[in-house]
């Protein structure tokens, strides 16, 4: 499988938000200034909501407005605690200086969270999750812990065993049956059946079984030598020169499974296999075969002879196999 670069793009698009936030607050342009004045509060509610005074000195007025006041400012300071002969409150707020709102009070309540905020917050989150992410996904990489990649080695291995046993298996169970009985006129039942699983299965699945062969020896050695990589706790437990051997070991395997996906072997050798299994329901293979032979005798004695000076396989060393099904 291909590895996704997900965090790195994660902190990428955050690195991205963060140089636009930057931008857009070297570009702002500056804020109006403000000076802070007393107001008189003519009409208060609980929730701040309030109707305030102030001296507007660029109009030369007393101007009333709107106002949202601090509910949770001392009461000495609301009416009619406050000292105010009017029996008004007290609260403070800023003015506009400069600008065409010069006069105008500042609105308390006003989103304060600009685009450049909303951008600097996400770019941020997006780093810090690019970062931790990338460093603990990383993380077994570093200390040269391939678990994933080392369990599919081991499966196309075994798909590679199955596929070369199951042929083995075949050719032999032709011979066997070939001993017993000949392909005469009335042929014996037995190696027309044999005969017919291989006929059925066609000549890739020698290729797929020869590959299978190949491959699978390719494969143990490395295994053997890529245990320390199959987890932390063994990459802790071996020594320097293990682990050294692990990676370059690690390093194959990656190649062979890159090459082995490229070709889509692990398919085909559990095709093969299915194939090579159409046998093991003695009764319908043994009608389908007989059929099969009344058509091309003469194909089934030529593969018999193809078959009978072959010396015998190389057999793999058994492995314990887990239950198939069939398809």
């Amino acid at each position: 499988m291909r590895h996704v670069p997900l965090f790195r793009w994660i902190a990428t698009a955050g690195f991205a938000l963060f140089a636009c936030s930057v931008w857009l607050y070297a570009t702002e342009p500056d804020l109006p200034a403000a000076r802070q004045i007393d107001l008189a509060v003519v009409d208060e509610k609980a929730d701040g909501t309030c109707r305030v005074r102030w001296s507007d000195p660029y109009q030369k007025k007393t101007r009333e407005g709107p106002y949202h006041c601090d509910p949770g400012r001392a009461s000495s300071l609301k009416a009619p605690d406050y000292p105010d002969s009017r029996g008004y409150g007290w609260e403070t707020a800023f003015m506009f200086t400069e600008g065409p709102d010069r006069g105008d009070l500042e609105d308390p309540e006003a989103d304060r969270h600009s685009a450049e905020d909303t951008l600097l917050l996400l770019g941020v989150l997006l780093i810090l999750t690019g970062l931790v992410g990338g460093n603990l996904r990383a993380l077994p990489r570093v200390l040269g812990v391939e678990a994933r990649l080392v369990r599919r080695a081991i499966r196309l291995a075994e798909a590679a065993g199955w596929a070369s046993e199951d042929y083995v298996r075949a050719v032999d169970a032709v011979r066997d049956a070939e001993r017993r009985g000949e392909l005469g006129a009335a042929p014996d039942p037995g190696p027309v059946r044999a005969l017919w699983v291989l006929r059925e299965a066609g000549p890739q699945a020698y290729e797929a079984a020869a590959t299978a062969r190949d491959l699978a020896e390719r494969l143990h050695p490395l295994l053997e030598e890529a245990a320390p990589a199959a987890g932390l706790r063994n990459r802790l437990q071996a020594g320097p020169a293990a682990r050294a051997d692990a990676e370059a070991a690690v390093a194959e395997l990656r190649r062979l499974l890159a090459d082995a996906e490229r070709q889509g072997l692990r398919e085909r050798f559990a095709q093969t296999s299915v194939d090579l299994l159409r046998g093991q329901d003695a009764d319908r293979a043994a009608l389908a075969a007989g059929a099969d032979f009344e058509r091309d005798p003469e194909a089934y004695r030529r593969l018999l002879e193809d078959l009978a000076p072959l010396e015998p396989a190389a057999r793999p060393e058994p492995r314990p196999r887990r239950r198939r099904r069939r398809r």
